[in-house]
């Protein structure tokens, strides 16, 4: 739906005045798979992207709090930790992304993941798939560290023991979420612009070839839609983003807790 919600020039069957009437839209003349294509490729990332990014947070994390703040919570450190952490998560999910969001498009041409991967190598080459890659970090980098800031700020206002405390995770990883989503939608808009290459939008602003670039993508967004072309899509991308970082820490806290009472009773 965020996807193509935040299409500049969409063909006039693909478009939609808000969420709810997008996804009843797409499920009754494209079915009811059809808001879910692509999702396979972004599981198959999401296991490792997660993994490095969670294991980089809590190291760096613990490092630079105890130089900075002497063991007491930072939060630039908890900045800069999620900050570094989003280089290794992007560079995975990074390609997973870009064959998503080409899948979900109107009238994708792509059949099937691996012939999407086929299509984009072979037509624009391998850098097709980090052809985003710096626009998403210049986007993730401030929305990681605002997530990280709001989600610590947030337990220290609601969970100051920091004990294990399901809903106080829930709670603190939907409101970071949605802070740090809101904030960054701009950003957004421009990466997908630069994710998908919407033909009908690039040729109305006589832009030939491929679109590269984070400038060109947000002079792009600006002559298309004006500021308010900057938020494209802000509700989808706040709706969806808060279920997923509330889920994301109350597991993440989880394991955290069981992992670390299983070492502990080990040791007892």
């Amino acid at each position: 739906l965020q996807t193509r919600m935040q299409s500049l020039q969409p063909d006039p069957k693909a478009q939609y005045r808000s969420v709810y009437e997008a996804l009843k839209k797409i499920v009754r003349t494209e079915g009811f798979w059809r808001p879910l294509r692509g999702i396979n490729v972004t599981m198959l990332g999401a296991g490792p992207a997660h993994a490095m990014y969670f294991a980089c947070y809590e190291k760096m994390k613990k490092s630079l709090s105890d130089t900075i703040q002497h063991g007491g919570n930072s939060h630039l450190a908890n900045g800069i930790a999620g900050s570094v952490a989003t280089l290794l998560h992007d560079a995975v999910m990074n390609p997973a992304e870009v064959v998503k969001q080409r899948m979900q498009m109107f009238n994708s041409p792509y059949k099937s993941v691996l012939a999407c991967i086929r299509t984009v190598r072979k037509t624009e080459g391998f850098g097709a798939f980090y052809r985003s890659y710096t626009t998403q970090l210049t986007m993730n980098v401030p929305f990681q560290a605002i997530h990280f800031i709001t989600y610590e700020f947030m337990q220290e206002q609601i969970n100051p023991r920091r004990e294990y405390n399901p809903r106080s995770h829930i709670v603190s990883g939907a409101i970071a979420g949605a802070v740090a989503a809101a904030a960054t939608t701009p950003l957004d808009v421009c990466k997908t612009l630069l994710n998908t290459q919407e033909n009908i939008a690039l040729s109305s602003v006589n832009v030939g070839g491929h679109l590269s670039g984070m400038v060109n993508a947000f002079k792009t967004v600006y002559q298309l839609g004006g500021v308010s072309g900057y938020f494209r899509g802000v509700q989808a991308r706040v709706i969806y983003q808060m279920p997923s970082t509330a889920i994301a820490w109350s597991v993440y806290e989880f394991f955290k807790y069981f992992l670390t009472k299983h070492k502990l009773e080990k040791r007892t």
